[in-house]
């Protein structure tokens, strides 16, 4: 079965991930400038790699349907560069899986595909897509919504290890965005992490660095740049996280439902 997942981010690959070691054939689509924050997770560096491994999965970057196949021959994730996702009418998958996290519905429709899944805010089951996969944390994370919307978006990020807002690496004016770490770098707090726009961006709280945007990227006043991870394991920033991990199971039980569901309607 074909699966085509728009987005290429870190919740994205990590649907990726459960879907690829189940045996569905995929294709990623991405922006030509990603700004995945979490890149050591992501399919997304593909696009300025040329390829990227997450979990001993390895995707590659394709220009055309022939690539993609040879792609998939060598059991790889293909990855484009298709922001309009215009190959979904080439390629024809029986799955489309919105996965871009943008908090709204950005132009996906229940006609996209015989399953079209929609992850987090923005979508509606029965409306845009046959399902939607809750992605705020807590007791419904990765749960599948047959019916109505998943929570909307807060603007909160989620708690981690008694931190919120202040885990988040922000740009404070716009321009090109640097970094002066690495992920999985160990920082304190005040500890300069980046520059936007030449005027440096300082750690809010002490912890890993778990994501950081590659160098070059155009970024304005307040966008997310990075973020820290005040539990301080290193080892988290080279896996998928809990949260995208659940969220490729409720992507992965939508599938298998569905497809069991028309079965027995025949």
């Amino acid at each position: 079965m074909k699966v085509l997942i728009k987005g290429a981010g870190d919740l994205a690959s990590g649907i990726g991930c459960r879907l690829h070691r189940c045996g569905f054939e995929l294709l990623m689509t991405d922006i030509a400038v990603p700004t995945t924050v979490r890149r050591t997770v992501a399919f997304s560096r593909a696009v300025y790699e040329g390829q990227a491994a997450v979990e001993e999965i390895t995707g590659v970057l394709c220009r055309n349907t022939e690539e993609i196949r040879e792609a998939a021959a060598r059991d790889q994730v293909a990855v484009m560069v298709d922001e309009e996702c215009r190959i979904r009418d080439i390629w024809k998958p029986e799955v489309v899986v919105d996965a871009i996290i943008a908090k709204t519905n950005i132009g996906t429709r229940i006609t996209d595909g015989d399953i079209v899944i929609g992850v987090g805010p923005g979508f509606t089951a029965g409306a845009d897509c046959h399902v939607v996969v809750e992605t705020k944390r807590g007791h419904n994370l990765g749960r599948c919504i047959w019916e109505g919307s998943a929570v909307p978006n807060t603007g909160v990020p989620g708690m981690i290890g008694g931190y919120d807002k202040e885990r988040i690496i922000r740009a404070v004016s716009d321009g090109m965005f640097k970094g002066t770490v690495s992920i999985g770098d160990v920082v304190e707090k005040g500890t300069v992490v980046g520059y936007s726009g030449g005027d440096p961006i300082y750690a809010q709280i002490g912890g890993v660095v778990r994501g950081l945007l590659q160098d070059g990227v155009y970024v304005v006043n307040g966008m997310k740049s990075g973020d820290i991870d005040p539990r301080g394991n290193v080892d988290h920033c080279f896996s998928v996280s809990d949260k995208a991990a659940s969220i490729g199971g409720g992507v992965l039980e939508a599938i298998l439902s569905l497809k069991r569901k028309r079965r027995e309607t025949l």
